[in-house]
């Protein structure tokens, strides 16, 4: 997620931005302490987040998101302010903003909202994944919806060819617990569904979960090292927050970078449902 800071003052600024970084909320691509020299670098730029101040000389805060919005509305702010007025504060909602905090600054409150924020944009952006895949488009003619189909199979071999899993055998648990999904029209549930699995294949369980999470911790290891190298690739913001818990990417990539000595912990029934969504199982 890449963030931009607006602040008069430079210690607030700094604050943030130590803040995003330790918290590993993602990248600061800009701060500025000048309302009108922000605007253009926001523009410029085009962060993801802007966190900014209501109370700025020369333009207000509420005058720099109205003018951002009209040129880039995909962006989201969330404004700081020691403003208590009802009517500001209701301004700012109008104009657009995600969240209003009061300052004195808490660090806690701020990245509790901006992860909420950052995780109401992935999704979004999953959510316009998921349309592509139920619609096609005709030309000259509106999207139709449709049910799943026979190309959902490899739809799902896609993505975990994405996410480098053929190799694993536990993956051919996983196509088979899909198939098994799809041919009964079923959703996945935690508590039946791999039971169900490793009974038609007369195998314990434990067993089945015991290869399925093995192949579900290969495919964390390498969305976080794509994560790595780069952060804002397609695939990456497709599938880390959809497939995989976030904590568990963050702890992954903490172990690739040599900053943990533990890794992140996979959650199969996360993965399931993930994939399931994706592919409209």
């Amino acid at each position: 997620m890449r963030f931009y800071i607006l602040d008069d003052t430079i210690g607030a600024v700094k604050a943030l931005k130590s803040m995003i970084k330790s918290r590993n909320l993602g990248d600061v691509v800009g701060a500025q302490t000048s309302s009108e020299k922000a605007v253009e670098e926001i523009r410029a730029k085009k962060p993801d987040i802007v966190v900014l101040n209501l109370l700025m000389p020369v333009k207000d805060g509420i005058t720099v998101v109205n003018e951002i919005k009209e040129t880039n509305p995909e962006i989201d702010f969330v404004m700081v302010s020691q403003v208590v007025d009802k009517n500001m504060v209701s301004d700012a909602y109008q104009a657009g903003i995600e969240f209003f905090i009061n300052k004195p600054n808490n660090l806690i409150e701020i990245e509790s909202v901006l992860r909420r924020v950052a995780e109401k944009r992935q999704m979004a952006f999953m959510l316009r994944e998921i349309r592509s895949v139920m619609s096609t488009t005709q030309t000259g003619s509106p999207s139709i919806s449709r049910k799943p189909s026979e190309d959902t199979l490899p739809k799902v071999r896609k993505i975990l060819g994405s996410v480098g899993m053929l190799g694993e055998s536990g993956t051919k648990d996983i196509i088979h617990v899909c198939q098994m999904m799809k041919k009964e029209n079923a959703s996945y549930d935690s508590k039946s569904t791999l039971n169900t699995y490793a009974f038609s294949l007369g195998e314990d369980p434990k067993i089945v979960r015991q290869r399925i999470r093995r192949a579900v911790k290969r495919g964390l290891t390498n969305t976080a090292a794509l994560g790595i190298e780069d952060y804002y690739s397609d695939l990456f913001e497709q599938y880390a927050h959809s497939l995989f818990n976030f904590d568990a990417i963050r702890s992954e990539m903490d172990l690739l970078r040599g900053k943990s000595a533990y890794g992140g912990r996979p959650s199969i029934d996360k993965f399931f449902e993930g994939l399931q969504m994706l592919c409209e199982l």
